[in-house]
């Protein structure tokens, strides 16, 4: 009896009974100290007519970027979202977020206009 596969990468059919499909799980990096990490800031008009505050290039795994994501929030006071190793913080927040970042001792360059 063949085995079908959907939503798997690379392989759609085997007529192999005895196939089993190999994953490759991808480790999460390891989380960088805040001295190592070159993180971009850099301002968003293109979401739905509403400015929002950028912050790319964090290298670690997906529970230290909701942390950081979360104190960023919680010192705006404003709302935002974490996905696929971006920040995305409701508003203007350029400059506050800047020197929080610095203080912690992360290095940061704004970007963009």
């Amino acid at each position: 009896m063949a085995k079908s596969h959907k939503n798997r990468s690379g392989v759609v059919y085997s007529t192999d009974p005895d196939f089993v499909y190999q994953e490759n799980d991808r480790a999460e990096p390891e989380t960088l100290p805040p001295g190592q990490q070159q993180l971009k800031l850099l301002l968003d008009r293109k979401r739905a007519g509403k400015i929002a505050t950028i912050v790319e290039g964090f290298v670690g795994s997906s529970s230290d970027l909701e942390t950081l994501g979360k104190q960023l929030k919680t010192k705006c006071g404003v709302g935002g979202s974490t996905k696929d190793g971006i920040i995305i913080i409701q508003g203007d927040f350029r400059e506050k977020i800047y020197e929080w970042l610095l203080k912690e001792g992360y290095k940061v360059k704004k970007a963009g206009g």
